[in-house]
């Protein structure tokens, strides 16, 4: 039978879909709850007689009839920029080609606005959860076991192991940038940092920078530490603060990247050139880092990687399958222009 031989004035049922395509009703299920069990030749045929029958599954009586919406899940602190587009993009193919759909939802670094978020997630049915950092409510982690909700965090480890995490080590990246300048010669340091209360990774990168000034007998005082909403504009704002000091640093540490691109903008409205007055670091290596003027020197992150390996976990907790958590992933700082020696004058 072809799918232009059902009467399309009514809604497709998963009985059209089957008869259109030639197949057992069993198996379309097996085609929408898990792709991959069915042979590309049988996917071809199921999805052709979708598409010309416009048929929708019905979510809710899936749901019920499986115990699984097939929605995964995911909290980022912002929206706003791309710092997370490449992990979600890498996290979403995956847990797509697995049969799932991604909702997303951001809680500008809000704590009580990631309950709000997640409290309607689970009352949805998502049957995983990916989150960003280690700081979370008590009141999720009790949400998410009681009701057998596998979830990984990112961007951050835990020593403690108590959560599964996947992502990096953000104090020792942070110092490992400390440590660079150090070795140029830096002694007189600030830093742009977002939130270090709200923000476990930011707290960690400042962390990281004050313990390995302090190997080497170094200090920064709090006057020259400014928190920030992370935005180039905040960027701007913090740099022309910190170079109003009587005595500037020579360089500026930024905790985001955001920050580094206004640090940036603002010097040369200030008519100071980077790096001879002032170096400049950021944090992730986004896209415009190395096509600024000056190019940035930075940490990249391994993000796409973060994602898809989150995606990998979660999918194979949802299967019941034994999955081991990796090591924390390895960044790097990639040396561009920005940086420099303390000018002598």
């Amino acid at each position: 039978m072809k799918a232009t031989d059902i009467n399309l004035s009514k809604s497709a049922t998963m009985g059209d879909v089957a008869r259109a395509a030639g197949v057992a009703p069993a198996t379309v299920s097996r085609y929408l709850n898990n792709p991959d069990v069915v042979s590309p030749k049988t996917k071809h045929k199921i999805d052709q007689a979708i598409r010309a029958m416009n048929y929708v599954p019905h979510a809710a009586a899936r749901t019920l009839a499986s115990k699984k919406s097939r929605m995964i899940g995911a909290i980022v602190p912002s929206l706003d920029s791309n710092l997370f587009a490449p992990a979600l993009e890498a996290f979403q193919s995956q847990v797509s080609k697995a049969g799932y759909t991604l909702v997303v939802a951001s809680d500008n670094y809000d704590a009580e606005q990631e309950f709000k978020h997640i409290n309607q997630m689970v009352s949805h049915g998502i049957d995983a959860l990916l989150l960003v950092g280690s700081s979370h409510d008590e009141a999720i982690y009790q949400l998410l076991k009681a009701k057998q909700i596998p979830y990984v965090l990112t961007w951050t480890t835990t020593p403690q192991e108590e959560h599964p995490c996947i992502g990096f080590n953000n104090k020792i990246a942070a110092a490992n940038v400390a440590n660079y300048l150090m070795d140029l010669g830096h002694t007189k340091f600030a830093m742009i940092s977002n939130n270090i209360k709200r923000n476990d990774r930011a707290h960690k990168r400042l962390l990281g920078v004050r313990d390995a000034l302090a190997l080497r007998g170094l200090s920064m005082s709090d006057e020259y530490l400014v928190e920030r909403p992370i935005s180039a504009e905040q960027g701007r704002e913090a740099f022309r603060l910190l170079m109003s000091r009587s005595e500037p640093p020579t360089a500026i540490i930024c905790g985001s990247e955001p920050f580094a691109y206004g640090a940036i903008f603002e010097s040369k409205h200030l008519g100071l050139e980077v790096p001879r007055d002032v170096s400049i670091t950021g944090f992730d290596d986004m896209w415009l880092a190395s096509l600024i003027t000056p190019s940035l020197t930075t940490v990249r992150t391994p993000q796409q990687k973060v994602g898809a390996l989150a995606a990998d976990y979660l999918i194979a907790k949802l299967t019941g399958k034994d999955v081991a958590l990796p090591t924390p992933l390895e960044v790097e700082i990639i040396v561009r222009e920005s940086c420099a020696p303390p000018s002598k004058h």
